[in-house]
């Protein structure tokens, strides 16, 4: 038996019968980091000895007769844009090489205290600044299913890991599809929560207004258990919100009597293979008793440009903070001079897209034209939300791609930032108009995996999981294994 197989009930069954112990599971997961780490470079630390003293004193408490629930034993990895106590937290970026944290995120602490181990930090995009991880200033992170094509992004190295089973379960963050993207494109579950579910504390912030932190996992039900494991009202995060709670009942609901809004797919560059696979999950949910509605949402096509014009104002004014002296930098440039010293540190700690939206964002904030761009962003993003909340008003939840494509080659894109960008076309409104998405496995399309997507209205996960897992039972497409795995 392979115990990186195994769901999160199956690994729990294991460990109340005492056939598999949480040392072992986490050494299985710990060699196969070892044997396909330089592959698919999903990891930019791991947590070895750590996580074995983790496991040890996790079956230490089974020995004591504790019943393993919640994420107890799940080995787990976590995106480095995540604080962790004394450990490096770069984001993927050079001007910060050199940070430990001195605290723990919030998120990271839930998981923890809910039993889970943590194997390591995950690769990602630069200050999450990207749709493919080739913008991570440390490594490039390649796909489970081919190594020749991106992972996604910016939470391409949580993605792999899962895909590649070197974690059970990872965390990511998602800004415009950073969870979904890349979950899409490795097949695997990845779930964006409504703004305020998850606490944002101890998470570097690429948007504060958008960020959210979300699970990856190989199953909807997985996904499911790190999500409830995450949730709930944080007192160093005045953002989050007590929410209406869901258990697991949500998961065996069904199709029956789910109205499903099926979203328009005739966008420029829709590749025709993805386009089947929705059509085909869409007759499949028809078939299991789901009433279908195809749905338009018109303003929802200036999401794209409403995401980039809010997001590069909200990097410009968050990152602005590093400057080299105060606050990271790479110690090599020290003149005596500040803004001198400034100058060369950002220069050389921030790489290219992260620099590109720095001056994009401090154009669209400039004097003169915050109102031409980034203001009227703000109204046009209250517009979307509100044709989601009228949406919602004739349909349960919205369904269609992730992604207009599988994922794409390692450089096909790199040098093209506006390609690049569209990646993100079916992601980008849910984050834009607060609401939850999940994207999982409907498929395969150039023999790369499809993700399929539902929308919900905002603080309905629990829609939007009963949807996710009754369509994985028909389709039977969870826990894949990829050829790296």
């Amino acid at each position: 038996m392979d115990p990186r197989r195994l769901t999160i009930p199956e690994l729990h069954a294991a460990y109340t019968a005492g056939d598999l112990s949480v040392e072992a599971v986490t050494g299985a997961y710990l060699d196969a980091i070892d044997r396909h780490g330089a592959t698919v470079g999903a990891y930019l630390e791991v947590f070895g000895s750590q996580a074995i003293q983790q496991a040890e004193a996790l079956d230490a408490r089974l020995r004591d007769g504790e019943k393993p629930s919640g994420l107890f034993g799940v080995p787990t990895a976590v995106k480095d844009n995540l604080c962790l106590t004394g450990t490096r937290t770069t984001a993927g970026s050079k001007m910060l090489e050199r940070y430990i944290a001195p605290y723990t995120a919030t998120s990271v602490q839930r998981v923890m205290d809910a039993g889970a181990v943590v194997l390591g930090k995950t690769n990602l995009d630069e200050f999450a600044m990207g749709s493919s991880t080739e913008n991570s200033a440390y490594q490039k992170t390649t796909n489970p299913w081919d190594a020749a094509r991106v992972p996604g992004g910016s939470s391409g190295g949580s993605a792999a890991a899962v895909a590649a089973s070197q974690a059970l379960v990872a965390l990511g963050s998602d800004t415009g599809g950073s969870i979904r993207q890349p979950a899409s494109f490795c097949g695997t579950v990845g779930l964006k929560p409504t703004y305020g579910r998850v606490s944002r504390h101890g998470l570097i912030a690429l948007s504060s207004s958008l960020d959210q932190v979300g699970p990856f996992a190989r199953t909807v039900a997985d996904a499911f258990s790190l999500y409830t494991a995450l949730v709930g009202v944080d007192p160093f995060d005045a953002t989050t919100v007590q929410a209406p709670a869901f258990d697991t009942s949500v998961l065996s609901k069904g199709l029956r009597g789910l109205t499903i809004g099926v979203l328009d797919t005739d966008i420029a560059g829709m590749d025709e293979e993805v386009v089947a696979r929705i059509t085909e999950a869409t007759d499949c949910m028809q078939k299991a008793g789901a009433t279908i509605k195809k749905i338009s949402l018109p303003l929802s096509r200036a999401s794209l440009a409403v995401y980039y014009l809010i997001v590069s104002s909200e990097v410009s004014s968050n990152l602005g903070r590093y400057d080299g002296v105060r606050y990271g930098g790479t110690g090599q440039a020290r003149t005596g001079n500040y803004w001198q010293t400034s100058m060369v540190e950002r220069s050389q700690g921030f790489g290219d897209e992260a620099q590109r939206r720095i001056l994009l964002g401090t154009y669209t904030l400039s004097a003169g034209y915050a109102d031409r761009y980034y203001k009227r962003a703000l109204e046009l993003q209250r517009g979307i939300a509100a044709e989601f909340v009228q949406a919602f008003k004739d349909v349960d939840v919205l369904f269609g791609p992730t992604s207009p494509s599988v994922a794409f080659r390692l450089g096909e894109k790199f040098d093209d930032p506006l390609t690049m960008y569209l990646s993100d076309i079916f992601t980008v409104p849910a984050n834009i108009a607060n609401v939850p998405a999940l994207s999982q496995p409907i498929g395969f399309a150039k023999k790369m995996p499809v993700g399929g997507q539902f929308i919900g209205p905002s603080f309905r996960e629990d829609l939007v999981f009963q949807a996710a897992a009754a369509l994985e039972r028909e389709l039977t497409y969870a826990n894949l294994a990829a050829p790296l795995a």
